[in-house]
């Protein structure tokens, strides 16, 4: 069992995300059905959310709470992995919100960070 200064260590810790990761403002209206960056989007089946502990939380338990998240797309369209930001992660201020900023800047994935050209 990890001590709770274990977890409060853990939580302000920088996670790993993949580089096709988008940041997002994400309210979870009705399950599966959120809004994505003030537009209607839709969690896939099977969708993982984890909190800024890194662990895994159900989303229905999330609704209406306004979150700062990192997020996948699947192949559909449909939002596959999302990720609340803990503190840490937040001063990470650049990161790109959509898919034409991720093409255009560069990630290093070692210190999770981008860098516009």
């Amino acid at each position: 069992m990890l001590a709770a200064s274990s977890l409060v260590a853990q939580a302000q810790t920088h996670r790993f995300f993949p580089a096709n990761a988008l940041r997002g403002e994400l309210v979870i209206t009705q399950f599966p059905d959120v809004q994505l960056n003030g537009q209607p989007a839709r969690l896939a089946p099977g969708a993982r959310v984890k909190n800024e502990s890194n662990l895994w939380v159900p989303p229905a338990g999330l609704s209406g709470q306004k979150l700062t998240v990192h997020y996948t797309i699947e192949s559909s369209g449909l939002i596959l992995d999302v990720w609340v930001l803990n503190a840490a992660e937040l001063d990470n201020k650049l990161w790109p919100r959509t898919p034409a900023e991720a093409a255009s800047w560069q990630f290093n994935p070692g210190n999770q960070t981008w860098s516009k050209p």
